[in-house]
């Protein structure tokens, strides 16, 4: 036995993504990044430049380590782009309110800065011991309280934020603990943090949706107008199929644009759906819980973006349908047609035969009267030498017999070159 060359690879997929274990209180901070193909070697480059000797690597899309004393970090490379996640321990409640973070927070914060990509979620969660500790915090955190979103997740634990971003670029969350075995929070957390960088990337699908709706109606309302067209029998064949290739071609180059970032969003979306239900929202009264949040403004932009799908696909249906009544009707028109000279060819046929069998009647008696006159030489020249013999009268008697003669030789070289077998000429 010898072992499998992706082995390794798939055991050790099975243990990515875990955070470390959190310590209350704590300071987390997570970027979301979408990096670029061409962005990927600078990003190797730099997260190689590291050289911290307390640094572990686990596997090429994966790499963690601590970067100071109390601060440890994680980055995960994805399909499109990267997660990096900060968790800073020994914070006291006072540095969580405070606008000013510790030196070594910020240094952390610029180190990760010098990561390749563009920002697509950057969030700092303070996580706190309980409800008490998080309300003294909450008039710190600049939550609007008309959005503020609230709700027990995991059964204890519970959070509070706005999902809005704020003067320094960040979104901001708080968590309590309350009383929940540190490894089942961390892991809670985790899952919290998971359901909204998944929905965020999924919401990369509503703007790509928005901007081909109006083309797809575009194109929607040209088919219309080709369909009745068709029904209608004015215009030419070969115009409405050339339109109607025009038109397939305009769905493709759509499909072909959206297809990959809506295919993306619905497996997103998914997973959104997937999170909530691990994470057993508890709603809380007097706040929206997150149940309420993506329900109110996550399910609308998903299913704009499923419509959108959808509506391609049924267009695409719609032309290809047209096309093959078209082409049925063009088919049929030429079938027609085609019937139409054969039967204008059988006629001919027909005619020439008629035509041929005239000509060989009159060949008949052309043939016999030349023939008759060449014999009428002959006894005219013989009457001469035997007196007695009336030309005119042999003449009128084998006139006949001649006759017959030549229809009966010109139908017997008639069979034999019609039923002979064909001979080719040397």
């Amino acid at each position: 036995m010898r072992d499998h060359e992706l082995r390794k690879q798939v055991v050790s997929e099975m243990h990515l993504r875990r955070w470390p274990v959190l310590s209350v209180p704590c300071f987390i901070v997570q970027w979301v990044l979408i990096v670029a193909p061409e962005e990927r070697e600078d990003e190797a480059a730099y997260l190689d430049g590291f050289r911290d000797p307390e640094a572990r690597h686990t596997n090429a899309p994966h790499l963690s380590g601590f970067l100071a004393d109390g601060v440890e970090f994680s980055w995960e490379r994805h399909s499109e782009g990267t997660s990096l996640s900060l968790f800073i321990d020994d914070v006291s409640e006072e540095e969580l309110a405070s606008a000013t973070l510790p030196d070594r927070v910020h240094e952390a914060i610029e180190w990760a800065r010098g990561l390749p990509g563009k920002i697509m979620r950057a969030i700092q969660i303070r996580v706190v011991a309980d409800d008490a500790a998080a309300e003294r915090l909450l008039p710190h955190m600049d939550f609007l309280r008309s959005e503020l979103i609230s709700c027990n997740f995991g059964g204890a634990p519970r959070m509070w934020g706005d999902f809005r971003l704020k003067d320094d670029g960040f979104g901001k969350l708080v968590v309590a603990a309350n009383g929940t075995d540190l490894r089942d929070f961390s892991r809670l957390v985790q899952r919290l943090q998971d359901l909204d960088n998944y929905r965020n990337r999924a919401l990369l699908g509503l703007p790509t949706a928005q901007k081909a709706w109006p083309k797809l109606d575009a194109v929607g309302v040209r088919l219309a107008e080709v369909a009745a067209r068709i029904a209608g029998d004015e215009a030419k064949d070969d115009i409405l199929l050339e339109q109607l290739s025009t038109y397939s071609a305009e769905l493709n180059a759509i499909a072909n644009a959206i297809d990959y970032r809506l295919s993306a969003t619905a497996a997103y979306a998914q997973l959104v759906n997937e999170r909530l239900e691990q994470l057993r929202v508890t709603p809380i009264d007097g706040y929206a819980s997150l149940v309420d949040f993506t329900q109110r403004r996550f399910l609308p932009a998903i299913r704009t973006c499923a419509a959108v799908k959808d509506r391609q696909l049924g267009l695409s249906a719609r032309a290809e349908r047209a096309a093959s009544l078209l082409r049925a009707r063009i088919s049929t028109r030429i079938e027609n047609q085609n019937a139409e000279l054969l039967r204008s060819m059988d006629r001919s046929t027909r005619m020439q035969l008629r035509l041929q069998q005239l000509v060989e009647g009159l060949s008949v008696v052309a043939l016999s009267y030349y023939l008759i006159g060449l014999v009428g030489y002959v006894l005219k020249g013989a009457g001469h030498r035997w007196p007695g013999l009336d030309a005119e009268v042999a003449l009128a008697v084998i006139t006949l017999p001649v006759v017959l003669v030549v229809w009966l030789a010109t139908r017997l070289l008639k069979k034999r070159l019609l039923q002979g077998p064909d001979r080719r000429l040397p």
